[in-house]
C-alpha cells in the first residue's frame, strides 16, 4: 500500500492560510496545539515544500532546539531528522539539513515516493499542495482552523478544486481552535 501524501496547514475560519498581506502570524499555534502537531507529524520522515516555504522552515535550520522550549524545542530536533525536497526555480542550493532541490514538481516522482515509502509524507504550502491535487496525489488533508476571519487572503487550496472528502478525525483545542482530518474520496 503507498504511503499518503498529507497536505497540512493553519487556516482562519474563513479558509485561509495568508492574510491579504501574505502574513499568517494570527496562526502561531499554543504549546498545546504546536505539541499535537509534533504528534502528528512524528511518523512524516519526508517534506514537501515550495520557495516560501522554505524560506519560512528555515528558521527551525538556524536555530539551535536548544534555544527553544517545550513543543518548538521537540519540532526542532524532529525537523533536524527528516528530509526535505524543496521546489524552487530561483534556488540553486540551500543551506538547510537533509533537503533536496528540484527546479520541477515531478507527480511520477512524487507517485514513486509514495509506492517506496513506508511512512506518510507531507506537503506544505498551498500552492504546491493545489498543483499536487490537481494531479490526484493528495490523499488527506489536515488543518488546524484557527478562531479568526481574515476576510479575504491566500486560500488553504486553490479555487477551482473540486473533491469529495470523508472526514477521518477531528479535536477541539482549549483555544478554541480545530483540527479537521480528511481523506479525499
Amino acid at each position: 500500500m503507498a504511503a499518503p501524501l498529507i497536505y497540512f496547514s493553519t487556516v482562519s475560519l474563513d479558509g485561509y492560510r495568508e492574510d491579504a498581506d501574505g502574513r499568517f502570524d494570527w496562526s502561531s499555534p499554543d504549546e498545546e496545539v504546536h505539541g499535537f502537531i509534533n504528534e502528528l507529524f512524528a511518523p512524516v520522515t519526508l517534506h514537501l515544500y515550495g520557495r516560501r516555504n522554505h524560506d519560512i522552515m528555515m528558521f527551525w535550520d538556524e536555530t539551535s532546539p536548544d534555544e527553544l522550549e517545550g513543543a518548538s524545542r521537540e519540532w526542532g530536533r524532529y525537523w533536524n531528522g527528516v528530509d526535505k525536497v524543496i521546489y524552487s526555480r530561483t534556488l540553486t542550493e540551500t543551506p538547510m539539513r537533509r533537503a533536496r532541490l528540484r527546479a520541477d514538481f515531478d507527480i511520477d516522482e512524487v507517485r514513486r515516493w509514495k509506492a517506496e515509502s513506508d511512512a506518510p509524507i507531507g506537503i506544505g504550502g498551498g500552492e504546491l499542495a493545489s498543483v499536487a491535487a490537481r494531479a490526484g496525489v493528495v490523499d488527506e488533508l489536515h488543518m488546524i482552523v484557527t478562531p479568526t476571519l481574515l476576510g479575504g487572503g491566500t486560500p488553504y487550496l486553490d479555487h477551482g478544486i473540486r473533491r469529495e472528502l470523508e472526514l477521518l478525525d477531528e479535536r477541539r483545542f482549549a483555544g478554541g481552535s480545530v483540527y479537521l482530518r480528511y481523506r479525499i474520496a
